[in-house]
């Protein structure tokens, strides 16, 4: 049996102990002594299981206490702790879209007026001339009406969301028809099928995984009780070779012959107004007016990517539709609060001023390689100063990201980086655990830094996360 000097679990101090330490008391001033102790629990609760395992005997517990490994690794769980949650980064990976990341930066103006709206009163849902009570998404179907067509307009969380209603007010209890190659799977394994089994839906497929005419929805809505006629554009994946998919043209067509409704999922949906510099040119995405213009009762489509503006889902079609889907009580469930609504209509109303080339996304998005070529070798230069770092100029691609043209990539010059005393994986867990975080790519065991998604003032905060490494 260990006597009480050879007994590890016997050395370990109390919690009550651990907290009299002059520099743990600092520690409890800034998280707080409640959190504090749950942490020292923790911190004791892993040497408990260090000696358990076999891993740490008597001498080592004595070792750890002398060189202050138990304050160490509560100062650091404490520092963990205040940088958790959502934190502000720099995207240097090249994905402008990223979902990681938040996807779409919105416009300064819009996340102004989401500032505001936050800690402020505002009319909601009130008319502010008669007093009376209004809809809170009158003013955003008028501006989305303005822009791409339709009748009306109404907004919920996401695009999935909006997929949710659609499916859930004009299908539940009745069938869905889909063609085959379009029952996809979004993020976080988000799968059409299980979406419609939510909205209480029955799916019917119509055509092959390849080729779907038609005449395959027509025959898969005989003899059932249909009550939506789906089209869904494959936003994350491509399906090429001998194929055939049917137009939205043609789907509202028959909808309207066999009396069902229509809709159109377009995922990212884009918008190309009057004015602005295209998108199209580069990315291979259903346009969200010509869309609206096919005749389908519902488009939906998403406002936190290519429109760039906050997290929402928007359905635009025509008004008896709309109404529809305004009148499901799941719409209460899913609408949007006031300070997502204030920076949609910020967003929405840059659009119609003719400033849509200021929106972030449109404008990493068409950034040329003339143009990220002189960052791409400052950050080099700057970087190759430093001790211990190797950096070049290369030529690669980026992306759109989530979802959004999958077999698009836009050239663009990185920086291809080296470290004498990190891998690129070890580099890249540095900079995200920095201040301010800094996100990357490896390719080929080496350390990319892609300038075209660096916002402004990124390219100071980037360098400066690389001087407080080394």
């Amino acid at each position: 049996m260990a006597t009480p000097a050879t007994n590890p679990y016997r050395l370990l101090p109390s919690v009550e102990e651990v907290l009299t330490g002059a520099e743990v008391q600092a520690l409890a001033e800034r998280v707080g002594r409640e959190l504090l102790v749950d942490l020292a629990r923790d911190v004791l609760e892993r040497w408990r299981a260090d000696i358990q395992a076999g891993e740490l005997d008597a001498a080592g517990v004595q070792e750890r206490l002398e060189r202050g490994d138990l304050v160490r690794s509560l100062a650091g769980r404490v520092e963990r702790e205040e940088k958790a949650g959502l934190v502000h980064v720099v995207n240097a990976a090249g994905v402008v879209l990223h979902t990681g990341l938040g996807r779409a930066p919105v416009h300064p103006e819009a996340a102004a007026a989401m500032a505001e709206t936050a800690r402020r009163y505002g009319t909601l849902e009130v008319e502010r001339f008669s007093g009376r009570r209004n809809r809170r998404d009158d003013r955003l179907s008028e501006l989305v009406t303005r822009l791409v067509g339709g009748e009306a307009a109404i907004a919920v969380n996401n695009n999935a969301a909006a997929v949710l209603l659609l499916l859930n007010t004009f299908a539940a209890r009745r069938g869905t028809v889909v063609s085959r190659g379009e029952l996809v799977e979004i993020g976080g394994s988000f799968r059409m099928p299980d979406v419609m089994e939510r909205a209480n839906t029955r799916l019917i497929e119509a055509g092959t995984t390849n080729r779907t005419r038609i005449g395959d929805f027509e025959r898969a809505a005989q003899g059932a009780d249909v009550g939506l006629l789906l089209k869904v554009h494959t936003s994350n994946y491509r399906v090429v070779g001998f194929t055939e998919e049917i137009g939205a043209a043609e789907l509202a067509t028959l909808g309207k012959r066999l009396g069902i409704t229509t809709a159109f999922d377009l995922g990212s949906g884009l918008i190309e107004p009057d004015g602005a510099v295209p998108l199209a040119s580069v990315l291979r995405e259903p346009l969200v007016k010509e869309s609206v213009a096919s005749g389908v009762d519902v488009v939906c489509f998403s406002g936190d990517k290519l429109l760039g503006g906050p997290q929402a889902g928007i359905l635009v079609g025509n008004r008896a539709a709309v109404d529809l889907l305004r009148d499901n009580p799941l719409y209460r469930a899913l609408r949007l609060d006031k300070v997502t609504i204030a920076g949609l209509e910020k967003t929405l109303a840059l659009y119609l001023s003719g400033r849509a080339d200021e929106i972030p996304a449109r404008a990493m998005l068409r950034r040329s390689v003339e143009d990220l070529r002189p960052i791409a070798e400052r950050i080099a230069g700057e970087l190759a100063r430093l001790p211990g770092l190797s950096a070049e100029v290369v030529d690669d691609a980026s992306q759109p990201g989530s979802g959004s043209s999958p077999d698009v990539y836009l050239p663009s010059p990185v920086v291809r980086l080296s470290s004498e005393q990190r891998t690129a994986e070890e580099l890249a867990l540095a900079l995200r655990a920095g201040a301010p975080p800094v996100f990357t790519r490896i390719h080929e065991d080496r350390l990319l830094l892609d300038p075209r998604t660096l916002l402004e003032g990124d390219l100071e905060r980037l360098l400066s996360a690389f001087r407080a490494l080394s």
